[in-house]
């Protein structure tokens, strides 16, 4: 990558609701300050992005880029002027091709928030070669969408070769959170359950470099039912991002090689009481009679006038009272179990999901000769296969739980 840009990091969609908290992240970054990094603020608005420079503190400096999302000329121009893009501006789907397009072509490596699973898989289709060719690390997927779940299961499977010397054959992920959700986050929903892409969430397989056949999709099809865990001695319940998670993991187990017989699933973690198991059941039912109704257009009309708008999300209260907590149990063909947790405080959507994105960019910029697969290696990657062990150091320094139980 040539040295002599303008930046080092542009951050696209700057003017969104976790936009602008990656904007106060990297006026507050003391790496950003240590290294002398170079960054910007870029959108479609620039009386916006101004607004958002002057009401930051310690982004003063930064620079400001013009880039409507479908003017190919203006993101080709900000591509060519830094290292990196971080992207936080969804619908992906509607807003995200032409950048990426763009980083590709120009060897700008690219980090997002995105959960659009279809609209990844159409991106690795048509870029994943050309990246990998010229060494362009292109990375979805790098918030609450799927950082937890890819990153926690590459630790446990690096654990269980450690310690046991076999490979892990299957991981078991139980979430509980509590946070709000953001008008984008929603809008992306929106846009894939009123299009085409609503149809190819169901292959288990979706991302993976190679189809399964159809007992690899049978067996790890979706959850749909609750379930009683003597691992996780609680009641599990279907998990709404689960078909998003899932698909990233297994793309991982695909890139780095865990294994052909490889499986992971995910879920929420109800409790153990028989109210739990009660709440459980009701959840399966809910969740399944709120996919049918969102297939209605009629019925996302209506849903749309009641949820917050793109820009908008929950009180910088609310958020600071948030949290995640991802526990994982591995297992490997012969019995042996590890166990491992990633957790944080604050919203997982919005604030753990802003601190996983920008810590990804300053992997990119940092520390990109400690990145795995060396220098040159590039594709349409996920956190794990692109970042792994620098991502994990760096989030556990600013302050998220990610760690392995002791055997």
């Amino acid at each position: 990558m040539p040295n002599k840009r303008s930046y080092d990091v542009v951050l696209y969609g700057a003017t969104g609701f976790v936009g602008r908290q990656t904007v106060q992240y990297f006026a507050d970054s003391a790496d950003v300050k240590a290294h002398g990094l170079r960054w910007a603020l870029a959108g479609r608005n620039q009386a916006k992005l101004e607004q958002i420079r002057q009401g930051c503190a310690g982004a003063a400096d930064a620079g400001i880029v013009v880039a409507a999302a479908d003017d190919a000329k203006a993101l080709e121009a900000l591509a060519k002027s830094t290292r990196v893009v971080l992207s936080t501006a969804g619908p992906f789907a509607l807003h995200g091709s032409a950048l990426v397009a763009a980083c590709v072509k120009h060897g700008t490596h690219y980090v997002d928030i995105t959960g659009e699973t279809p609209w990844v898989a159409s991106m690795i289709a048509q870029h994943h070669a050309p990246a990998a060719e010229n060494g362009t690390r292109i990375i979805p997927f790098c918030g609450f969408d799927s950082v937890p779940s890819d990153i926690g299961t590459w630790l446990i499977t690096q654990a269980m070769q450690q310690r046991h010397g076999v490979p892990c054959v299957d991981v078991v992920a139980a979430f509980s959170l509590r946070g709000g959700v953001n008008g984008g986050t929603l809008a992306s929903l929106f846009n894939i359950m009123g299009s085409e892409q609503a149809k190819r969430l169901a292959n288990p397989f979706l991302l993976n470099p190679n189809p399964a056949g159809q007992s690899q999709i049978a067996a790890s099809s979706d959850p749909v039912t609750p379930r009683y865990d003597a691992h996780f001695k609680a009641w599990l319940g279907p998990f709404f991002m689960s078909v998003i998670n899932t698909r990233v993991v297994r793309r991982s187990a695909a890139l780095l090689s865990y294994g052909d017989n490889f499986s992971y699933q995910e879920y929420l973690r109800l409790g153990n009481g028989w109210l739990s198991g009660a709440a459980a059941t009701s959840l399966s039912v809910s969740m399944g009679v709120s996919k049918v109704a969102m297939g209605f257009s009629a019925v996302r009309r209506v849903a749309a006038m009641l949820i917050p708008k793109p820009g908008e999300g929950p009180s910088e209260t609310r958020m600071d009272k948030g949290f995640f907590r991802c526990e994982l149990v591995g297992k490997s063909a012969g019995g042996q179990v590890v166990r491992g947790r990633v957790q944080d405080q604050g919203d997982p959507g919005n604030r753990a999901t802003t601190k996983m994105v920008c810590e990804a960019a300053l992997c990119l910029v940092i520390d990109h000769e400690k990145l795995p697969g060396g220098a040159g290696y590039g594709g349409l990657l996920t956190p794990a296969s692109g970042l792994g062990a620098v991502l994990v150091t760096r989030l556990r320094r600013a302050g998220m739980t990610l760690e392995v139980d002791e055997s």
